[in-house]
């Protein structure tokens, strides 16, 4: 179970915030923009550390000189790291309005007015009045390159989902059914992140090759792969283990799983800056498929961040290159019917100088 000690979350600091407001108002002036209004909920913590829990809505103006203010349906404290805030009434005697945004435009009313030229995010473009240019494109590759603040929050995320591998370890058995893992290895994450947790991941069924939770009893041989991708304050994190049902692997599921630990080696000994993410993928792929029968279906892994999936794209059909700042999962695997499913192992990893740095140590074995 995770710890009776409470937990704080880490927070971002005002002086990651502002550097990422400054890489983004450099992008903004590049691309001859007065201002960003934005509407993402990931985004707006990203630049001002102000969270919000959806469903209610803020709406933020960052214009190209660097001034910025935030439409907030509540008063915040403390302030979060822009210019100015305006509050807007989201939910009068506590029913909330139909739609936020709108009130949240209206209330950035005179400091939208003067702008000529405004790039917009796609869920704040139906709410101007103003000509916009969407930039989420422009988004996709500000947000890749992340601070130690959000690292921070990534590991905090890994933490979590590490500490419900322990609690999986401890309760897996043959007749446990995939729902009843599933509601308690929640439990287990939320606690360990002291709030509310948004997504939780992707695969929780045994035999197979992962899915959603069934009202299904797992079976004794067989191989469960959880892919448990817990989300902090907007921050992703993703990780993979597989593990034996009954915990007595056969000689072929351990053959599995020390060949996707030898990819994953060949990951750590071969990324840095610079390193084209299409050639690794198809080494590693060729290195997976080499026995007879053994399929590797999916992607090697993919860039985590404000979203589950971000750049780089470990991916043939894309060609991205590692850059130093890069956080991102890598996800080898194998699948066969002898295997009863499949070993799948996902680390997560942000890349440095010189090549780059495990942010995950729960053990790989079965």
């Amino acid at each position: 179970m995770a710890s009776s000690e409470p937990t704080i979350t880490p927070s971002l600091t005002p002086e990651g915030c502002r550097l990422r407001q400054d890489r983004l108002t450099k992008a903004l002036a590049a691309h001859d923009l007065e201002a960003a209004v934005l509407a993402d909920h990931g985004v707006i913590h990203a630049l001002t550390g102000h969270w919000l829990r959806p469903p209610m809505r803020s709406v933020l103006i960052l214009r190209a000189d660097g001034d910025s203010t935030l439409a907030v349906p509540q008063a915040v404290t403390p302030l979060p790291t822009v210019s100015r805030t305006v509050v807007f009434d989201a939910a009068p005697l506590g029913t909330m309005v139909d739609d936020q945004l709108v009130l949240a435009a209206k209330s950035l009313a005179e400091h939208l007015q003067p702008l000529k030229r405004i790039g917009a995010d796609s869920k704040a473009m139906p709410y101007l009045l103003n000509p916009a240019t969407n930039i989420d494109s422009l988004l996709f590759c500000w947000k890749r390159s992340k601070l130690p603040d959000e690292i921070a929050l990534i590991e905090h995320g890994i933490h979590a989902a590490q500490a419900a591998y322990a609690a999986a370890k401890a309760i897996i058995k043959p007749g446990l059914s995939e729902l009843s893992l599933y509601t308690h290895l929640l439990a287990v994450a939320t606690e360990s992140v002291g709030e509310p947790i948004g997504d939780f991941g992707n695969d929780f069924r045994s035999g197979g090759g992962g899915g959603p939770p069934r009202d299904r009893a797992m079976q004794a041989g067989e191989l469960i792969p959880l892919d448990l991708g817990v989300a902090v304050r907007g921050y992703h994190s993703d990780l993979c283990r597989t593990f034996t049902v009954d915990g007595k692997p056969t000689a072929v599921q351990r053959e599995a799983q020390k060949h996707v630990c030898e990819s994953l080696a060949f990951v750590e000994q071969t990324v840095k800056p610079g390193v084209s993410c299409r050639k690794l993928y198809d080494e590693v792929a060729n290195q997976l498929r080499s026995r007879s029968g053994w399929r590797f279906p999916h992607h090697l892994g993919h860039g985590i961040g404000l979203a589950a999936h971000e750049s780089p794209r470990l991916n043939p059909n894309w060609d991205d290159v590692f850059e130093e700042g890069d956080v991102f999962a890598a996800e080898p695997a194998v699948y066969a019917e002898e295997l009863r499913g499949g070993v799948r192992l996902e680390q997560d990893y942000v890349v440095v100088k010189n090549g780059v740095h495990c942010l995950t140590n729960f053990p790989l074995d079965l």
